[in-house]
């Protein structure tokens, strides 16, 4: 490997990376031994990882790796991560190619692993170019989401060897009394209170009591929402789906409810915005379902409880920020807002069983 970009040139991201040790184990890897490193820089990568962008003469790779301050299982979700991608090679799921993976933490300080760059953007808010200004374009994204979220249902998680991924037995039954468990252990927080969050007894008992007769077991990406999707600036196209570490078995259906969720239709309860704009020209729902349903073949009627239950999850888990700012390890302004948006979320799956 060249000596040109030596490491004391490369900013280390307050020891996030060892350049010394990651160049001694890129010339160990034969994928990527003989690149040669010119620039480095981090990229917007969610909560829990740290994304980098390396430039180097050949190609530009990018490095994925956990938060500085390792959480029990930081280093085994980053690996698994790496092992789904790979799995889904020369599937119809859009996503990254892994190009080489390292489970030695020593090398920077945490497991890790590279991967190709896609071309696009990801992002919530207003959109960019031909997004931005042809309803066309915004309807396809819709349709692409549909055709990402069928195309993972489609993959045979046993063939592709991750069988192990999850518990799918009784999957359906145990929804709500691990997500209540979940939003019912941060009481522990001094000052917060699960029984601010609205809905939840009635909601739980709900999807008890209504659970759907079309099931199925396969791969739930856990988070399939705009800002966790590349989308192609040159053709209205999903480039690769982003952010795995919510991989796991479970009903694929799910997907399609955390996408509905995610979703904005006249009608829905006040306090929820467009997750990107401009909004006109999306599907509705209804088609997103309908889409979904003859891609797969799956009972449109059952669609109700997951999307319920994609509220009702995804309010459980961002509670836990909330009962963090009440802790003080987060800012109170980000605490409010993430309460705020999980009040809507328990709005909407309350809407959506009282209907």
């Amino acid at each position: 490997m060249s000596t040109q970009a030596a490491s004391m040139q490369l900013d280390d991201f307050d020891v996030l990376i060892d350049w010394e040790k990651l160049k001694i184990w890129l010339s160990t890897t034969e994928e990527l031994k003989s690149v040669s490193i010119n620039s480095v820089s981090k990229l917007d990568g969610g909560l829990q990882n740290n994304v980098f962008l390396i430039k180097t003469d050949g190609q530009d790779i990018i490095l994925r790796r956990p938060g500085k301050h390792l959480k029990p299982k930081s280093n085994e979700t980053i690996l698994r991560e790496a092992r789904v991608l790979r799995a889904l090679s020369g599937s119809a799921v859009p996503h990254p190619s892994v190009l080489a993976t390292c489970d030695d933490e020593t090398v920077i300080g945490a497991c890790f692993y590279l991967m190709e760059p896609l071309e696009g953007f990801a992002k919530s808010g207003d959109l960019p170019g031909d997004y931005a200004t042809d309803a066309n374009w915004r309807r396809a994204m819709g349709e692409e989401l549909v055709r990402a979220a069928a195309a993972l249902a489609d993959v045979d998680h046993v063939s592709v060897g991750l069988a192990d991924l999850g518990k799918p037995e009784n999957w359906h039954e145990r929804q709500v009394a691990r997500w209540r468990s979940q939003l019912e252990g941060y009481a522990a927080t001094p000052g917060y209170d699960p029984g601010e969050l609205p809905h939840t007894d009635a909601v739980g008992c709900w999807l008890t009591d209504n659970l759907p007769s079309d099931r199925q077991i396969g791969l739930v990406h856990g988070d399939l929402q705009f800002p966790n999707v590349m989308f192609s600036l040159k053709a209205p196209i999903i480039s690769g789906v982003l952010d795995w570490e919510l991989v796991s078995l479970g009903d694929p259906l799910l997907d399609l409810g955390w996408i509905l969720s995610s979703w904005y239709e006249d009608g829905d309860p006040d306090g929820k915005s467009p997750m990107v704009k401009p909004w006109d020209g999306f599907l509705t729902r209804r088609e997103l379902v309908e889409q979904y349903c003859q891609l797969r073949g799956r009972d449109a009627t059952q669609v109700p409880w997951f999307f319920a239950l994609a509220c009702y999850k995804l309010a459980c888990l961002l509670e836990g920020t909330y009962a963090a700012s009440k802790a003080g390890k987060v800012p109170a302004k980000v605490g409010d807002s993430v309460h705020a948006y999980a009040t809507w979320l328990m709005n909407k799956a309350q809407q959506i069983v009282a209907a």
